[in-house]
């Protein structure tokens, strides 16, 4: 996203389905968004995870849609009361202000699918995507599955968009620590072949991340959308991919390459000093029964502090937060 400029929630289309009650506008720039509110049911983290998990999703090179703030003024709620969330106590009224808008994608002649059957996952150009999605949605502690909506263009190719990153970096609550399995997309079939090199593609691909880059976006983001929290969990994933060597282990054990991942992992102790517990990704990869076989399981990960900083500087916005490594 090139800019964090505001626009404005001018014509109340209609509501949409999804647990967070979004709905559709027209806006100011004459396009039409998927709007989601500060006071979503789901948790207060939501919009803060829709934004940075897009823009992540974006800096790996995956297809998202492009995304705004969104101001829904007073006047608009009071006059629009069919965008109001449905409780099991009656109707619920979304707060104004400053909300996350995801452009809704223009289809023109082309088809728009949410589901596709199996035989038409061969035609999805982008497939090997989704393991990097599935990558950066382990290293998010994604809390809901992987969603995606695929386009099939004039040529009957498909392109896959990778949308609803609201449960990224732990829920919309900030407070789940979900295993991998939570995050795949339901039809496992979209997945490619589990090569070593996919597994390197999505290495290369995940460590030519931005992080500068990123944590501008976030420092650019509404304060009201960055709790304590929120950011705590940002922080989580940023010193994730700090390690890479156990970046690498972590993603050749999803792909089932137990002596690469084991080899990474000895690059990652070595290089570690004893102390802090160093967050152990393998723990969401790999079910109890292979934990059980893979050799040298039971040693953690361990990182002492003085390593850690002296591994990135942190960010100035995490400082400010008041919040401690």
């Amino acid at each position: 996203m090139s800019s964090l400029k505001c626009i404005e929630a001018l014509e109340h289309i209609r509501k949409l389905r999804g647990g967070s009650q979004p709905i559709l506008v027209k806006a100011s720039d004459d396009y039409m968004y998927i709007v989601k509110f500060q006071n979503s049911l789901q948790g207060p983290n939501l919009l803060f995870n829709e934004a940075v998990g897009t823009e992540l999703f974006r800096y790996t090179d995956l297809l998202v849609p492009e995304w705004r703030i969104i101001h829904v003024s007073d006047s608009f709620i009071r006059e629009n009361q069919d965008s109001w969330f449905e409780t099991e106590s009656g109707m619920q009224r979304p707060k104004s202000g400053l909300c996350f808008g995801s452009r809704l994608l223009s289809l023109n002649n082309d088809s728009l699918f949410e589901i596709l059957a199996g035989g038409y996952f061969s035609r999805v150009r982008n497939r090997s995507s989704f393991w990097t999605a599935r990558v950066l949605d382990l290293l998010c502690d994604h809390a809901d599955n992987r969603q995606a909506i695929f386009i099939q263009r004039a040529t009957r190719w498909l392109d896959a968009y990778f949308i609803d990153h609201g449960h990224m970096f732990g829920g919309a609550g900030g407070s789940a620590y979900p295993q991998s399995l939570i995050s795949r997309y339901l039809d496992a079939r979209i997945y490619t072949e589990a090569t070593q090199k996919t597994a390197n593609e999505v290495i290369e691909a995940i460590e030519g991340i931005d992080l500068k880059k990123l944590d501008q976006v976030v420092s650019g983001l509404p304060a009201v959308w960055k709790s304590k929290l929120a950011l705590s969990r940002y922080d989580r994933f940023r010193r994730r991919i700090s390690d890479r060597a156990l970046l690498s282990s972590a993603i050749y054990y999803l792909f089932g390459m137990a002596d690469k991942a084991n080899e990474a992992s000895d690059q990652s102790q070595a290089q570690c000093a004893d102390g802090v517990e160093h967050t152990s990704l393998r723990a969401q990869v790999l079910p109890v029964r292979v934990k059980q076989r893979v050799r040298g399981w039971e040693g953690n990960s361990n990182c002492g502090e003085k390593r850690r900083k002296a591994q990135s500087v942190r960010p100035a916005w995490l400082e400010t937060a008041g919040l401690h490594a």
